[in-house]
């Protein structure tokens, strides 16, 4: 069938060449005439793995194109998707819907009769319907639907191919049956299907995101209990997480979380259930972001006792710029938060990232930056380790050694070999561990 996909971002451009891929004619659409060019000859935007092999493969087919009229968006389709930016509003902490808005004024004046807006921008609950009596305005016989993204940064055309589940919120028959055209093939495969009503799939989005990013706050709140107490944060999330009630996926004590939704959907989702007079449900949220946001300062702060209490004058080596690894999205990283506090401190501080380089000079272009790992801690005092890139895994700890100033890393991502680099001539701290102990296995006996 042939659809629309408005909004070329990291949503918009991963569900239009994967939707395509599925065998759908597809149209993507946006404003911004330098990125339809690109796109439209088949070159991705953004770092994501398989994203550029399924736009080239797409484009190529003519299956996958790309406009920048929505007029001919109305005319080639009747299923358009709405991809576009939720931001968080400059001067509070609800979502900015003027993207959204923008789109549905955009296209209602082309819109044929019968055709169906699909959300899948993360959006306040009660948007679909607002939406909709927007819509009735100048529209006749055509629906709003909200059929909310699970997608995680760096594994989002795995995620789209092969979804745990796909929720719509439809308010007709006709509006179910018109999306699980577009889903059939997953469906054969096998993929859940939940159908309810709009306001309910709006809300199992950031509900999801929300309940993701409490257990990430959540041990990192108990890692600095262990750090009180003399215990270890990396076990006891082991241990809690062998309990099956529990699970050990996002029990991970270190930096915390950032990038383009955990941050602001959390706070546009309390802002909402303010609006709703149910703040008072949500308001663990808030300490919930408190907490992320101050494990970025505990890691500076870490960082200005490792160094003697001072950055000033200090070299700092920092791994990692993107705020999660397989991506090179760097909005709200924090490692760039990091490094740049850091900076500010008085330390000098070069940055390594194998992907989000580009990105994180124009967003930061104070720091210095390198595509050398080498480079990146030549005569430093202390190495932080801040996105957990697999190559990271792969640094040979003495030849590293041979090249820093001082032999000090600080891991607030885990996913070092620590003995091996403390074998290494490294002193390596991390928080919610305890600088000297004794090492017992997660299976309880002493090693």
């Amino acid at each position: 069938m042939r659809i629309t996909v408005i909004g070329t971002g990291y949503v918009g451009t991963v569900h239009a060449a994967c939707m395509a891929d599925l065998g759908h004619e597809v149209l993507g659409i946006d404003i911004d005439e330098e990125r339809i060019a690109s796109l439209s000859a088949g070159r991705a935007p953004l770092h994501e793995a398989g994203l550029g092999e399924v736009l080239a493969r797409t484009v190529s087919s003519g299956r996958l194109r790309f406009s920048t009229s929505l007029a001919e968006g109305a005319a080639f389709a009747r299923t358009h998707f709405v991809c576009v930016g939720t931001p968080q509003r400059p001067d509070g902490q609800a979502a900015d819907l003027r993207f959204v808005d923008a789109v549905i004024d955009g296209l209602a004046p082309h819109l044929r009769p019968g055709s169906l807006v699909v959300g899948k921008s993360t959006v306040p609950v009660g948007t679909a319907a607002r939406l909709a009596r927007r819509l009735a305005v100048s529209t006749r016989d055509c629906e709003v639907a909200w059929n909310p993204e699970f997608l995680r940064e760096g594994s989002a055309v795995q995620d789209t191919m092969h979804p745990e589940r796909i929720v719509v919120g439809v308010v007709s028959e006709r509006a179910d049956n018109v999306l699980r055209e577009v889903y059939r093939p997953l469906l054969r495969a096998g993929v859940p299907w939940f159908s309810t009503d709009p306001a309910t799939a709006e809300l199992v989005k950031v509900a999801a995101n929300s309940f993701l990013a409490t257990k990430v706050s959540f041990i990192n709140a108990m890692s600095e209990v262990c750090e009180a107490a003399g215990a270890d944060a990396t076990v006891l999330a082991r241990a809690i997480g062998a309990d099956s009630r529990i699970g050990d996926r996002f029990l991970e004590p270190g930096l915390g979380f950032g990038g383009s939704c955990f941050p602001k959907d959390i706070r546009a989702f309390a802002a909402r259930a303010e609006e709703l007079g149910a703040g008072a449900s949500v308001v663990f949220l808030h300490e919930v972001d408190r907490i992320n946001t101050r494990q970025r300062r505990r890691t500076v702060d870490l960082s200005r006792r490792l160094l003697g209490g001072s950055l000033a004058g200090r070299r700092v080596g920092v791994l990692g710029a993107a705020f999660k690894p397989g991506s090179d999205d760097v909005r709200d990283s924090p490692a760039l938060a990091v490094a740049s506090a850091l900076q500010e401190g008085g330390a000098a501080v070069r940055v390594h990232d194998p992907e989000a380089l580009d990105n994180a000079r124009a967003a930061h272009p104070a720091l210095a930056y390198t595509l050398d790992v080498p480079k990146a801690c030549e005569d430093a005092d202390l190495v932080l380790h801040l996105t957990r890139w697999p190559e990271y895994g792969r640094i040979d700890p003495a030849g590293l050694a041979a090249v820093v100033h001082e032999p000090l890393l600080l891991d607030a991502r885990g996913g070092l070999d620590e003995p091996s680099w403390r074998a290494a001539g490294w002193s390596v701290h991390a928080l919610g561990r305890p600088d000297r102990r004794t090492a017992v296995s997660a299976r309880g006996g002493a090693s």
